[in-house]
């Protein structure tokens, strides 16, 4: 089974004390062990970074645990789906015909790695969000 992480995924599996971590950390697990094939929209890389070291946590992570922690959890498994000129083109049609605006269009990145990965299951915390983005892939975007 191909499955693309979503950030919020990679962030409750890897943060202890996030009330989704047993869910979210089981399925990281299985993709650490091949079990699943591990996919990740390159976007990710920097929004899991971004997100790692912001988190109100304390002690905080710093930008070099959370480097280590994204390179070894994620960045050194994973394939990593980056999308070309033409799919933010798409990208940019697609959500202004679905009404899209602000931090939503992330999840369309996102969700867009997903189409482009061909990817059986989109797994996030926000499956809400990842519906209006891609109402085409409602069917595999689902919580872990």
């Amino acid at each position: 089974m191909r499955v693309l992480f979503d950030t919020s995924v990679l962030v409750a599996a890897m943060v202890a004390a996030h009330p989704a971590h047993g869910r979210a950390s089981a399925w990281l697990r299985k993709a650490r062990a091949g079990e699943v094939e591990f996919l990740i929209a390159a976007h990710t890389l920097a929004e899991l970074f971004a997100v790692l070291t912001r988190l109100p946590t304390v002690p905080r992570i710093s930008p070099e645990v959370a480097c280590r922690l994204v390179e070894e959890n994620v960045a050194s498994r994973a394939g990593v789906i980056a999308l070309v000129a033409e799919d933010y083109r798409a990208l940019l049609r697609r959500w202004a015909g679905l009404g899209l605006a602000g931090g939503a269009v992330y999840d369309g990145l996102i969700a867009r790695a997903a189409e482009r990965a061909t990817a059986d299951r989109l797994l996030t915390l926000n499956v809400d969000h990842f519906r209006r983005a891609w109402p085409e892939g409602a069917s595999i975007i689902a919580p872990p």
